[in-house]
Order: structure tokens, then C-alpha cells, then sequence
């Protein structure tokens, strides 16, 4: 019932028109600057949100605790998923792969963040901290992974007559950490935190009102996208193709075994399933085509996008919301 409710929800029902508007190949388009005004207006609205909440719950165990599982999450996904895409995939490929799937999609976040409020769901703002935290560890560990693959293809002598093969581990912690995204999440949540109520009053009309409107113009652009991306899965393995949803379905599992053994709230469980079982296509897609240029983006970025992004958006918070609430009070 919980997936045929979220199916019903008009930004789902935006996102399935703008996929099946592009596999009729439409005309209907989102400027792009329209869709980048959209995704900074979403995020700047969960980080404010964010911080209103966290100002009223202020900071506790169960702030500390949903951040160390968030941590031990980002670090133990992408290990996991590089040891088994192993097997059909080159060293390359694999660690961009789980470079995707160990980071998080903060659309994905966003909607399920709309989902548990019409749930009645209430959920911690600290969450929006731990969507920050699993952003980058992955891209770190898929670079060192990259580069062992380039000294074992390589060699140690002929990688250092190279050193321009690949940009500077400095240069990508430095782009992962100041994304603008990235910034604009937490430097939102800061603002929220710091006004509390009185801001909560003076930012409602932008930050809730019209929230649930720019969500579903932002989905129906990704539904556009997405039919943009499935032609290329064809040439996808079939095994890589299940590990799109298979792997995210594990990785929540994990997400909901930590939460459990941490005694997190039920809404911090939901949204920590979520963003484990979430693969990035906007961020980490962008710093892979400079950090690893030997691998294949259309293969990351469709597996993301157009397998595990439709999976979680049409059936998987709803599913993650139901398990979860079988097992939390």
C-alpha cells in the first residue's frame, strides 16, 4: 500500500511523465539553468529544514550515533561493492562503480525526507549532515584503488615518469569537499541551526510551501534524463544490471543492522537505509571523470541514474520505510 501511496504522489507521477516524455522522444525540456536553479533551491530548503530541526532537538547520543553509522557506512559500501565488481569488471571500472554506490544521491534523500512527512515520520535535521559525511570518503577510497591499479598495470618506475596521469590526491579532496552542493547543504543547515524558530517563521513561505512544487519540476527533469540514459544499458552485463538493485537492497540492510545495534529513532533509520541504498550520479560521476579517467562514465553514471536512482524513487523508500517500521516501535 506504502508503494502504491508513493506511486500516487504527483512529483513520482512528474518523474514517471518525464521518463516516458523522453522515451517518446519529446521536445519537452528543462533549461539547464532552470534545472541547476532547482537543485540548488532543493538543497538549500533540506539544509535550512535541517537546521530548524536540529536547533529544536539540539545535539545528543542519537546525533552522535546516526553520524558514526553514516561514517562506517561510507567506508564499509564502497569496500564491499569493489570486491565483488571485480568480477565482471576492471580495476578501474569497479572502484568507479563503487565509488558511486558507496556515495550518496541527495534527490534521492530529498524525496524520501517529502515521503516520511506525509508519513507522519518524524526524523532527525542531523541527517542532512550524515548526506554530507558519505559524500566524499568513497571518492578517497576509489582513488587510492585507482591508483594501486595504475602501479600494478603501470609499474611503480613508469607511474612516476607520469605523474600527470591523474589529478593530485589534494586536488580531489579539495574538489570533493567544496563542492558547491556540498557548501550550500551545510552552510543552509549552519543558518538553520543558528536562527532556530525565529528563521523557521521568516524562510516557511520559500522553504515549505513551495517546496513540494519545485520537487516535482526537479523529478520531472530527472525523468527526462533518465530516458536519455537507458539505451546505453544495453551494452551493460546482466549481472551489473542486478547489482544495481540487488546492491543497493544489501547495502540498506547493512544501514538497517547499524541503526539497529545503535538504537537510532526510526525516521533516522529510514533516511540512513536511504541514503546507503542511494548511489550519487551528480557529484561523485563529476569528480570521476578527472580522478579516473580510465574508467567508463556512461557505465557508472547509467547504472546510477537509470537503474538504481528509478528503483529507489518508484519502489525502494517505500519498501525501506515499511521493513524498518516492522522492526522500530
Amino acid at each position: 500500500m506504502n508503494a502504491l501511496n508513493n506511486l500516487l504522489d504527483p512529483s513520482i507521477l512528474f518523474f514517471v511523465f518525464g521518463v516516458t516524455a523522453g522515451l517518446l522522444r519529446s521536445n519537452l525540456e528543462i533549461p539547464p539553468q532552470i534545472a541547476r536553479f532547482l537543485s540548488l533551491y532543493l538543497l538549500m530548503s533540506v539544509g535550512l529544514k535541517g537546521g530548524f530541526s536540529l536547533a529544536k532537538a539540539g545535539l545528543g547520543p542519537e546525533v552522535l550515533g546516526s553520524l558514526l553509522a553514516a561514517t562506517l557506512l561510507s567506508l564499509a559500501v564502497p569496500a564491499l561493492g569493489y570486491g565483488l565488481l571485480r568480477r565482471w569488471l576492471s580495476r578501474f571500472d569497479a572502484a568507479a562503480v563503487a565509488a558511486t554506490y558507496g556515495s550518496v544521491s541527495a534527490t534521492t534523500f530529498i524525496t524520501a525526507t517529502q515521503y516520511l512527512g506525509t508519513q507522519g515520520i518524524p526524523f532527525g535535521g542531523h541527517m542532512a549532515v550524515a548526506l554530507v559525511l558519505m559524500e566524499s570518503p568513497a571518492i578517497l577510497m576509489a582513488m587510492a584503488l585507482a591508483a594501486r591499479a595504475r602501479r600494478l598495470e603501470a609499474g611503480v618506475a613508469q607511474a612516476g615518469e607520469n605523474p600527470a596521469a591523474a589529478p593530485s590526491l589534494g586536488h580531489v579532496v579539495r574538489e570533493a569537499f567544496t563542492d558547491g552542493a556540498n557548501l550550500l547543504l551545510l552552510g543552509s543547515l549552519l543558518i538553520g541551526f543558528a536562527t532556530g524558530e525565529r528563521g523557521k517563521a521568516m524562510m516557511e513561505p520559500f522553504s515549505g510551501d513551495l517546496f513540494k512544487g519545485m520537487l516535482a519540476l526537479f523529478l520531472l527533469d530527472l525523468g527526462l534524463l533518465v530516458a536519455r540514459q537507458l539505451p546505453g544499458l544495453k551494452q551493460v552485463h546482466p549481472a551489473l544490471l542486478a547489482y544495481g538493485i540487488v546492491g543497493p537492497l544489501v547495502h540498506g540492510l547493512l544501514a538497517m543492522g547499524l541503526a539497529a545495534v545503535l538504537g537510532l529513532p526510526k525516521g533516522d533509520a529510514i533516511l540512513l537505509v536511504v541514503l546507503a541504498a542511494s548511489a550519487s550520479y551528480i557529484v561523485v560521476p563529476a569528480v570521476l571523470r578527472h580522478a579516473i579517467p580510465e574508467a567508463q562514465p556512461g557505465l557508472y553514471l547509467g547504472l546510477s541514474l537509470a537503474v538504481t536512482f528509478v528503483f529507489n524513487i518508484l519502489l525502494g523508500i517505500p519498501l525501506y520505510t515499511e521493513v524498518v517500521g516492522r522492526f522500530w516501535p
